[in-house]
């Protein structure tokens, strides 16, 4: 392996800038190393060569003449394949999107080609961003870099197997309940979820729009900072955008994790009801771990109880659904994706409709149409839909106590470790547990981040450890977590094992 895509995304852009390297020489050497590992991988979906170089090469030339360069001009990156790309072919993982590429670009997508980075591929997800394992997918599940019989997560799977397995050094999710952080968890990366609101969603191609937000996938929590702070700020594209200043989140990551830095007077909430039962010994034990290395710098540990949160899966799952029936109704064979006509009966707008949607949408997306089309019925929808947003708002009031009493809540982001392929798949309500130490930021809003903290004792896989703030206090969130990654010393995506399959490919 290029010894370069070991490296940050923060120390390539030094390393750019200074001149040392080229983009185009960095770009190419990612490019060679998704061609000689995604056919085992599956961490791309599509692959812009051409699109990827000749960015790089204008920004080799832009830094050539003098030109001031974005902190992150000339570093690759890869976006999860919900986000619009113009002329880029966009199928969230779906038969029914197969070939559809977008007339225009997301706004994450314009900010990203703006800063100057080249922009890889598309990384491979659960259809339509449901599911916990990237197994939904219609074009075949991802691999686990740390083992290729694992899942990488979900429904983001993609980008965290594809920086996790050192194919480009940065990537962006989104995260309707954890389908950023529990893929950073088990793939040894970090995965954030910003504030809802603070990174445009304009372009992404909803799921549960309440729910749904674009965060940043990366090695280090500096990098994931950075990838912040380009893509992140008010957008009159989106209605539900903040409209507030990005905080210098790098520079608050990166002095987070000077030598000698305390957390005297910080309050560490330890959440009672994201731990305990169901949770494998070694998360817990790694998760115990930390909570000390954070003690031992400072912080106060405070026990918090949310008892909302035992009933926060079960009204995601009421409200995610009912969402997810609204947004997927314009997938109908008439207007882009796929059109199948029935062979069996006369062509009307219904059959096709019927007939598209049978050959194009999977099982779990079909499982959660049909849930999402129940609740909201008019028999049911104060039985089951209104109680739901009556937890959320439970949920909230959780937060907001629980934040009263400490600066910050932290939990294992995961309840186990990466498990084998099919081990769940035939079992939704098992796979959906997967999300339980996700979800409440979801319902709430709060952003939310995960960072490896080691590995597990009983099967040698990576842990994630998540850290909740107050909403629109991401820099708070960072500055944590800097501290404890520096804390936990050398980053756990160093030590993938890829090189054990990788000259297998």
């Amino acid at each position: 392996m290029n010894e370069l895509l070991k490296k940050s995304a923060l120390e390539l852009a030094d390393l750019l800038a200074a001149g040392t390297i080229t983009s185009v020489e960095l770009t190419q050497a990612c490019l060679d190393r998704i061609h000689a590992l995604n056919p085992r991988v599956n961490a791309f979906l599509f692959v812009d060569d051409d699109g990827a170089l000749a960015t790089a090469r204008e920004i080799d030339e832009r830094r050539a003449n003098g030109e001031k360069l974005g902190r992150l001009a000339g570093v690759p990156v890869a976006l999860k394949d919900n986000m619009v790309t113009r002329g880029m072919e966009t199928t969230c993982g779906s038969k029914i999107l197969k070939g559809w590429k977008p007339p225009y670009d997301a706004t994450v997508t314009l900010k990203v080609r703006e800063a100057g980075m080249p922009m890889v591929g598309k990384t491979n997800m659960d259809e339509f961003a449901m599911g916990s394992s990237t197994e939904h997918s219609a074009y075949g599940p991802t691999g686990n870099p740390w083992d290729l019989g694992r899942i990488p997560g979900g429904s983001g799977g993609g980008s965290a197997a594809a920086v996790g397995s050192f194919m480009v050094p940065l990537a962006l999710g989104s995260d309707t309940g954890g389908s950023i952080r529990q893929p950073g968890a088990v793939t040894g990366t970090v995965g954030v979820k910003p504030t809802y609101g603070a990174v445009s969603r304009y372009g992404l191609v909803a799921m549960a729009s309440s729910l749904d937000q674009i965060g940043p996938v990366a090695r280090t929590v500096a990098d994931a900072a950075a990838l912040q702070e380009v893509v992140g700020g008010y957008d009159p594209h989106d209605s539900t955008s903040l409209n507030e200043p990005v905080a210098a989140l790098e520079k608050i990551a990166v002095q987070a994790q000077a030598a000698g830095q305390s957390l005297a007077g910080t309050r560490i909430g330890v959440v009672d009801e994201l731990q305990g039962e169901g949770y494998q010994k070694g998360v817990l034990d790694s998760f115990n771990e930390s909570v000390a290395i954070l003690e031992g710098l400072g912080a106060e540990i405070v026990h918090v109880s949310c008892p909302s949160f035992d009933y926060a899966l079960a009204a995601y799952y009421l409200i995610m659904p009912a969402e997810a029936s609204s947004n997927l109704a314009r997938f109908d064979g008439m207007r882009y994706g796929i059109r199948v006509e029935p062979t069996d009966k006369r062509a009307t707008a219904e059959t096709v409709m019927a007939a598209t949607r049978e050959a194009g949408f999977g099982d779990e997306v079909k499982r959660r149409i049909i849930l999402g089309t129940h609740v909201l019925s008019a028999g049911y929808y104060d039985a089951y839909y209104g109680s739901a947003q009556k937890v959320r708002t439970l949920v909230q009031r959780d937060f907001a106590a629980a934040f009263d009493k400490c600066d910050v809540l932290v939990s294992p982001t995961a309840p186990t470790t990466a498990f084998k392929f099919g081990d769940k798949i035939d079992d939704p309500m098992a796979m959906y547990l997967n999300d339980i130490a996700t979800i409440p930021a979801n319902l709430a809003g709060v952003p939310g981040l995960s960072l490896p903290s080691g590995v597990a004792s009983e099967d040698g896989l990576p842990v994630g450890f998540q850290i909740l703030a107050p909403a629109h206090e991401d820099a708070r969130m960072y500055q944590i977590a800097g501290v404890l990654e520096a804390g936990i010393g050398e980053p756990i995506a160093l030590g993938c094992p890829a090189g054990e399959w990788e000259e297998q490919a």
